[in-house]
């Protein structure tokens, strides 16, 4: 492995040296027990999280797949929820529960941006085949990753019909305003939302908020003509559109270089309470994987050049639930990782660029495990933080980890319980994106 030119003088280095294990193994179906470091990471904690600094990539989508098995068979975990939508993830989580046909499953993701579904649910349907306690699957993010409102207002529409059929006029409005401007993920939808009259986007967030308030203030009617789950699914549906319109306005400011603070939050905001949404419906005890970005499981504050750019899901998590929730990143040293150029005419708004890494830059998580010469591994941060905070050398530990390409500063100790490190990373190449 490449060892970056700061290597004497990375006090980080040395502690991971003596600090980080090795692990065995990338292959999914590969024997799990040198996963075992992972158990006394994870303690009793509800709900962990596994990240990973690159949507695409080959090497991190088996290592969560692996660490999916170890938290489900070692561990007695119930639950996977993925960055995907709340809405959308229903009919998923049927079918890994054994509905419909093995090959139903393209269908069903036909429309969703590729971020490594597949391979899970599939272990899933197979595992539950036999499984005493069955893998439910949850979705948590706002409608097709901020792309559009149909996923959630579709389903909505059809719950009013029954329910409460004075109000469908009005969201049959919403919905044929949102159906101007539908697109695979918010790098589609935001720009094409930024382009409606001023008139109809203001139209859509007035019409969504008043349903919305409508839909709370006649909670006991509502229960009353259906039941308790119904109402609360529809609601959440109707709050994840409600997000995700929100969402448009944050990103069109974005992308035009102009908008408040942190804007975008709003849809880590609404990924979080998804979570804490079904976990307050599952059965007591019950404990949760949590599969999404690096940057949305994080537990600190999102910056880039020293600008505040978002709260992330996992700093609300953390809030919540305190030592329950556990992040563990993932990230790699060399080869290359999938940048997101945005192309509006392709189907999600963005093409992916395989981009070779630069070396690790120093103060960098990626820089201490080149410098430590570590290969497949995974560090417990938890250890590092007493000697941190007693040893001025290692300081506040490093503050930046990779992003794609890029960097994103956050100390890394307080942002993570753990950092699992792949030497390198590969590009996955059936993506099917343009």
């Amino acid at each position: 492995m490449p060892v970056s030119s700061h290597h004497n003088d990375n006090p980080f280095a040395d502690w991971l040296r003596g600090h980080a294990v090795p692990l065995t193994h990338l292959d999914p179906g590969a024997p799990l027990d040198d996963l075992e470091p992972l158990r006394a990471i994870v303690g009793d904690a509800r709900v962990v999280a596994i990240g990973e600094s690159s949507h695409f990539i080959d090497e991190f989508a088996r290592m969560r797949e692996r660490i999916l098995r170890f938290l489900v068979e070692r561990c007695g975990f119930t639950v996977l929820a993925f960055e995907y939508g709340f809405s959308e993830g229903f009919p998923l989580d049927a079918w890994a529960q054994g509905e419909g046909t093995d090959e139903d499953l393209s269908a069903r993701l036909a429309a969703a941006i590729p971020v490594g579904l597949d391979e899970p649910l599939r272990w899933m349907r197979r595992h539950n085949r036999t499984a005493t306690s069955p893998v439910r699957f949850a979705g948590i993010d706002i409608p097709a990753a901020g792309g559009s409102l149909l996923p959630a207002l579709a389903p909505v529409a059809h719950y009013l019909n029954d329910i409460d059929p004075e109000t469908l006029p009005a969201l049959q409005e919403a919905i044929r305003i949102a159906e101007t401007f539908a697109g695979g993920s918010g790098a589609v939808a935001a720009p094409a939302w930024a382009r409606l009259a001023t008139a109809e986007q203001d139209a859509l967030s007035a019409t969504l908020t008043r349903l919305l308030i409508r839909l709370r203030s006649l909670e006991p009617l509502y229960v009353s003509r259906s039941d308790q789950h119904s109402y609360d699914i529809a609601l959440r549906r109707l709050e994840g559109a409600c997000h995700g319109d929100y969402t448009f306005r944050a990103m069109a400011d974005l992308f035009a270089g102009k908008g408040l603070t942190a804007d975008t939050s709003a849809r880590d905001a609404y990924m979080a309470e998804s979570l804490l949404w079904h976990l307050e419906r599952c059965a007591p005890g019950t404990r949760v994987v949590l599969a999404a970005h690096n940057a949305h499981i994080q537990k600190t504050p999102v910056s880039f050049n020293g600008h505040l750019t978002g709260l992330p899901m996992g700093q609300h998590l953390h809030r919540a639930l305190g030592d329950d929730y556990v992040a563990l990143g993932l990230t790699s040293t060399t080869g290359h990782t999938a940048d997101m150029p945005r192309d509006e005419n392709t189907r999600f708004g963005f093409t992916i660029d395989a981009t070779a890494l630069e070396p690790p830059e120093p103060g960098s998580i990626e820089a201490a495990f080149a410098d430590a010469e570590l290969g497949l591994s995974i560090a417990d941060l938890h250890q590092a933080r007493p000697q941190a905070r007693a040893n001025a050398g290692l300081a506040q530990g490093p503050d930046r980890i990779r992003i794609q390409s890029a960097y994103l500063h956050t100390p890394i100790l307080e942002a993570f319980d753990a950092i699992l490190h792949t030497p390198t990373s590969t590009v996955a190449d059936n993506l099917n994106i343009t």
